[in-house]
């Protein structure tokens, strides 16, 4: 799991960088409203973050689109359509 993590952290610093290539960590942090240590956790893949921390983070970006993609399951044929 922490690769994961880590991937994510990796993933959030490219394209912060990427997207506010002028932004250092204290500025981006503003602009997702999290203290630039907590960014810092962020980009580490810390996970002691709330994941809404990085779905704002994601927003403002503007890949929530992807990080929604996360928890989407298609279904199959063989799904039983009843919930658990």
């Amino acid at each position: 799991m922490t690769n994961y993590l880590e991937e994510l952290g990796n993933n959030l610093r490219r394209a912060r960088k990427l997207r506010f290539p002028k932004d250092g960590l204290a500025a981006f942090a503003l602009r997702i409203g999290v203290s630039r240590s907590t960014l810092q956790k962020m980009e580490k893949g810390d996970l002691t973050v709330a994941t809404g921390k990085y779905y704002r983070a994601a927003e403002i970006l503007g890949l929530a689109d992807t990080f929604d993609a996360l928890l989407h399951q298609d279904e199959s044929l063989f799904d039983d359509p009843r919930p658990v």
